[in-house]
């Protein structure tokens, strides 16, 4: 019945991708399917109930805002499966350890996440939302119908019930420890060839110097950046590397968010999950997501606001997709980072994708970079580039942030160089990242 509900799933996930002629005409379908769900998460989750309690269902769009910490603290009553914290993180705790990630809780996945913000997270998956994940994720991902033979590598921090349970045999996972150096998987992963690779892109930026080198040769058709924010410059280089499109999937603990379409633009999953939007600046597009999931039952999302930075694409896409489009995920907003104004006593807010661009804006060859701020007015950058040009490239670089300065009216910060970079190899890549309280 399980692999049954998947290819479900499947066809219903082509089928709804190419029903809506109309932003409007998906809106009106979301808020049937978001109040048929609530009627069933709120006799099953005290959470949601509680909160409710002053709000008929017609007025979900009202409900404050929850939080990860809010899910975290209020675990137990948050999630429909009776499952109390101490449970899930003790579960979640020795798997990762044992290195194990098979045995479930009653029936139901547990997962751990470090999330991009550097807070631990719980994950809870029952079958039903396993199945709901793997035939979405498969109409998505799969470069041609399900029935043809693909050999999927996953390079991950933890495996998953929720990625090996939908193999086949026509359908084959590996999964690629992230506790195991790079270079260690490079004979499995040729030997293997898979037609589709999902890693950060710090492990694909690995992959495509073994492939240079000669030390994995792999062909994939399909090449998935996950779990950390692709940068333009390494996206670019990845690409000439590879000689593809390299595709992106936004998912977290809180779901399967988004992926890029055959454009290579990234949509949000809006046939799952309803998105709205709390401004950072609306001319610009940058907003936080608060999203609903209508799907999900075990661990229920309803008005949730993530920590993420969205740029929201004003054009149309040429796929047609009514769902919203995002020019770029940017990040957390824990990496704004801080600058002393100009002409008073107050503190410039940068977001991390303008300081990105100083890198994009350079002409000398940069290869690697991490930009980091232990405190407002200063910048650590860690720089990797052709050596003959190191000198020309920080001046270019030091240019860029001056022209920053002048554009955003703060004090020009004190920059120091560093030679030394080193890819992460159990944290995510951030190559904007503030230092935390």
């Amino acid at each position: 019945m399980f692999k049954l509900r998947i290819v479900w799933e499947y066809i219903r996930t082509l089928v709804l991708k190419n029903r809506f002629n109309s932003r409007e005409a998906l809106l009106k379908w979301q808020e049937k399917k978001i109040k048929r769900h609530l009627q069933w998460v709120l006799p099953r989750s005290a959470y949601y109930r509680k909160r409710f309690e002053t709000l008929g269902i017609g007025r979900w769009r009202e409900l404050p805002v929850s939080e990860k910490r809010d899910m975290m603290a209020e675990f137990s009553d948050f999630n429909t499966a009776q499952i109390t914290r101490d449970e899930a993180l003790s579960t979640a705790l020795e798997a990762e350890q044992s290195r194990d990630f098979s045995p479930e809780l009653r029936g139901v996945t547990v997962g751990l996440s470090s999330g991009t913000s550097g807070h631990r997270g719980l994950f809870l998956v029952s079958a039903r939302d396993r199945a709901i994940h793997a035939g979405s994720m498969l109409a998505s991902v799969l470069p041609g119908p399900i029935w043809n033979r693909n050999r999927v590598a996953f390079f991950l921090r933890a495996n998953s019930n929720l990625y090996s349970s939908s193999a086949s045999s026509r359908l084959q996972f590996q999964f690629f420890d992230l506790m195991i150096p790079v270079k260690d998987h490079a004979k499995r992963l040729s030997d293997l060839n898979p037609t589709i690779v999902f890693a950060p892109p710090s492990v694909l930026i690995e992959l495509a110097k073994l492939q240079q080198a000669g030390a994995v040769m792999i062909h994939p058709k399909r090449i998935y950046s996950v779990a950390e924010v692709l940068d333009p410059l390494d996206q670019a280089n990845l690409e000439r590397v590879f000689k593809q499109t390299i595709h992106q999937v936004y998912q977290c603990t809180e779901g399967f968010l988004g992926i890029t379409c055959q454009e290579g633009t990234l949509h949000l999953n809006e046939t799952s999950v309803a998105f709205q939007m709390e401004w950072i600046d609306e001319a610009s597009g940058k907003f936080h997501p608060i999203l609903t999931d209508f799907r999900r039952r075990t661990q229920p999302m309803i008005r949730y606001l993530m920590n993420d930075i969205l740029t929201l694409r004003r054009d149309p896409c040429p796929c047609g997709s009514p769902e919203l489009a995002i020019e770029m995920i940017e990040g957390r907003a824990d990496d704004v980072l801080e600058f002393p104004a100009l002409s008073s006593e107050s503190m410039v807010s940068v977001l991390p994708d303008f300081v990105r661009r100083c890198f994009l804006y350079v002409d000398s060859g940069v290869e690697e970079y991490r930009v980091y701020q232990p405190r407002p007015g200063h910048l650590e950058i860690y720089l990797q580039c052709k050596s003959a040009g190191r000198s020309v490239t920080e001046q270019e670089i030091q240019a860029e942030i001056v022209k920053l300065a002048h554009k955003f009216q703060f004090k020009i910060p004190t920059i120091e160089f560093q030679s030394e970079f080193v890819l992460p190899k159990m944290t995510k890549l951030r190559r904007v990242e503030k230092a935390r309280p």
